[in-house]
């Protein structure tokens, strides 16, 4: 027996030295570490795409995606159907999408309903947040009957202002567009969504459930809706028109704008508290709001706090309404009607004010300083609503702060009091975004894509501290710089690593490159160059990878795949224009890529679609 084992074992050998073993494409036995057989394997429609016809054209406006490896579910925010599609991860099948009264798949006649448990007015139970000049926020492009956020007579959730009329990235106005960001909370049964009103929207995903005859489940209920800033105002006297003409060159400091787009978020559990992070990351001063959604996600019974209601809980959030809310031309005076449930904000304003005793550029409670916090610090931005001419959506009795101070060279400035003058506040030319939560430290790890304005090449890591149970709230207890880095994405891998995807800055491109991490320290563990110019990025557990949405990669689009056990490149796969979102299902370790219409998309190639990619 024993020639012949020896015979098996020289054949096998031969056939792997003839396949080229490290360097074969579709060759799982070959044990190759490069080149290692990912393929696009299959295609899904997007509902209600279609080249010419309703909803204006193919998927080709589309954000943040996510997916729920448990329900084998994968959500994309779609901002031609102003809805969230949900994709089957299995069947690779749209299955579901969730809208408001204004969606275009359907006539909105999927729209999620809001929650009936307000004993005295369940209608109103979520009200309607208010412009930058004091008016309720409505969909102005498509139609004045609904609203954003909140609910109509009919009860049902008013929608997303979407991309195809008021906003679309082709002509700079991004930050206007909507749904934007993406995430689950950690037992997958409620999905936050931002919105263009600088708002959050909250899915319970345990009420989606087949009705008999229906074609599609039940859209989720609404559970809450919380401001994080000022509403641009879609239906003021102008609309968004000064916005969008502002968006050249000033920063969108038309107050027309207010805080723009709630996007990014990610989310953690610190000491049993759930907080969510969210990013507005287009304004001229950039911000970051935290709040407690623990009773969102686990409720108490507790109307009130359940859903994050305002201070006055029957009236609207933010400031009062002016005249009969169908647009005015001054902001209204009065105090802030904040959601309970934030715990804190800090803006990226280049303020300079003294410490106190924190290591950030800390302006403590928001009157102790002499100025709101905010404060309109920056000249060129001065005219800013909103957070920019120091108006506080938390109100005089909520902790935020300024910052992260830096030194000329992009480190970190110690706890300074008085700083020196060494040390500058930091603007963040090109915004903030992505972030997550390290459950090893209870810390969020935040991108900052410019910490230095006078040097473009500098990006940082963010550590964001949930400061619970200080009356000074949040603040930034460190930041690494990222040379070379336009941080966009941040992901957790094994253990204490965390994968930094690199984009490029605004009119500064940068030879590719992404970096690992030890999350507590900062410290670049690994520098990979062989992707870069990259948005979203994903850890997936089930093959133990990363894996890139490469959109401005300089020789085309592409997904990158990392293995995060060896930090060690392992191909690019070629992707259609601007993809630049990505999630995986670990139970089948399917990729799932949006794409714009390209060839890729095959017989849907004119509409867009989602692509399906796997190791081969």
């Amino acid at each position: 027996m024993q020639p012949r084992i020896l015979l098996s074992i020289v054949v096998t050998a031969m056939f792997v030295i003839l396949s080229g073993c490290g360097d074969v494409r579709n060759c799982p036995v070959c044990g190759t570490t490069k080149n290692d057989g990912y393929a696009n394997i299959d295609v899904i429609p997007v509902p209600e795409h279609n080249p010419t016809g309703e909803p204006g054209g193919p998927f080709n406006s589309f954000d943040i995606s996510v997916s729920d490896s448990a329900n084998h579910r994968f959500f994309v925010s779609d901002r031609l159907g102003l809805d969230v599609v949900v994709i089957d991860t299995l069947q690779d099948v749209a299955v579901n999408y969730f809208s408001g009264a204004n969606g275009v798949a359907g006539g909105g006649v999927n729209a999620s309903s809001c929650a009936t448990d307000n004993p005295t007015t369940p209608s109103l139970f979520i009200p309607p947040l208010v412009t930058g000049t004091g008016n309720w926020t409505r969909f102005g492009c498509r139609t004045l009957n609904f609203h954003i956020p909140g609910f109509g007579a009919n009860n049902l959730f008013g929608g997303f202002p979407g991309a195809q009329c008021c906003a679309a990235r082709a002509n700079g106005v991004n930050p206007l567009s909507a749904p934007d960001g993406e995430v689950l909370s950690p037992d997958n049964n409620t999905l936050f969504v931002g919105n263009g009103s600088a708002s959050v929207v909250a899915f319970d995903l345990t009420t989606t459930t087949f009705t008999p005859g229906a074609s599609l489940p039940v859209g989720p209920t609404v559970i809450a809706e919380f401001p994080t800033g000022i509403s641009p105002d879609y239906d003021g006297p102008n609309g968004i028109g000064p916005c969008v003409a502002s968006a050249n060159g000033r920063a969108f400091s038309d107050l027309s704008c207010g805080d723009l787009r709630a996007d990014e978020m990610s989310i953690g559990v610190a000491n049993g508290t759930t907080i969510l992070l969210v990013a507005n990351g287009d304004p001229g001063f950039p911000f970051i709001t935290l709040v407690d959604v623990s009773n969102i996600v686990h409720p108490t019974g507790t109307f009130t706090a359940d859903h994050c209601l305002p201070v006055a809980n029957q009236t609207p959030y933010g400031p009062p309404l002016v005249g009969n809310g169908q647009g005015n031309t001054a902001p209204a005076a009065g105090p802030i009607n904040p959601p309970t449930c934030i715990i804190g904000q800090i803006y990226y304003d280049g303020a300079a004010a003294n410490n106190t005793g924190v290591p950030i550029d800390d302006a403590g409670l928001n009157a102790t300083a002499g100025f709101p916090c905010p404060d309109p610090s920056t000249t060129a931005l001065s005219g800013m609503t909103g957070h920019g001419a120091g108006v506080n959506i938390l109100g005089p009795d909520r902790p935020c702060h300024h910052g992260p101070m830096l030194n000329p060279d992009g480190t970190y400035c110690t706890s300074q009091n008085p700083p020196s003058a060494s040390c500058f506040g930091a603007v963040a030319i090109a915004g903030i975004g992505g972030s997550v939560f390290n459950p090893n430290t209870g810390r969020f790890l935040l991108t900052n894509s410019n910490s230095d304005a006078a040097n473009l090449t500098i990006g940082s890591i963010d550590f964001i501290n949930p400061n619970l149970g200080n009356p000074n709230g949040p603040i930034v207890e460190n930041s690494v710089p990222m040379p070379n880095c336009m941080p966009t994405s941040i992901v957790q891998g094994p253990g204490n690593n965390f994968l930094v995807g690199c984009g490029d800055h605004d009119g500064e491109a940068f030879p590719p490159n992404e970096y690992v991490i030890d999350g507590t320290t900062g410290t670049i563990l690994a520098t990979i160059t062989q992707v870069g110019g990259v948005d979203e990025t994903w850890y997936n557990p089930g093959d133990n990878r990363y894996y890139l949405a490469a959109r401005d990669m300089p020789t085309g689009p592409v997904l990158g795949v990392i293995d995060a056990k060896t930090n060690q490149w392992l191909q690019n796969v070629t992707t259609n224009s601007n993809s630049h979102s990505v999630a995986v299902d670990s139970g089948n370790n399917h990729v799932f890529v949006p794409l714009q219409a390209g060839g890729i998309c095959t017989t849907q190639s004119a509409n867009g679609c989602v692509g399906v990619f796997a190791q081969q």
